[in-house]
């Protein structure tokens, strides 16, 4: 990614209000959220031609947050062992205890 794509990531996780870490969820909840505070046809407290705008500039981040979360692939099959743990899928794929956040070698 580009210095100028993530200016944008930045940018828009700013305009939503989220975190630094956020999930395809909390994505979604932050959108919807900032929509029901700034429509035109809902907010009383400013005028619609500046709810219009943004509006408009709310649905640009959510679409370039969910274009960045849209390029990830995860494994949808299972590969190798047939009767993986949930322990040890999760230590395959993440590298930590989920319970104590260590690596099983410390």
């Amino acid at each position: 990614m580009t210095r100028k794509d993530w200016e944008k990531i930045i940018a828009a996780r700013n305009i939503l209000e989220l975190e630094e870490k956020a999930t395809l969820a909390e994505i979604k909840k932050a959108y919807r959220r900032m929509s029901k505070k700034h429509h035109p046809d809902l907010s009383v407290t400013n005028s619609s031609k500046d709810n219009g705008q943004t509006m408009h500039k709310i649905l640009e981040a959510y679409e370039v947050l969910m274009q960045y979360c849209g390029n990830y692939k995860f494994p949808l099959v299972l590969e190798g062992s047939e009767d993986l743990e949930a322990e040890d899928w999760w230590m395959d794929r993440f590298g930590q205890d989920p319970l104590w956040g260590k690596s099983r070698d410390d």
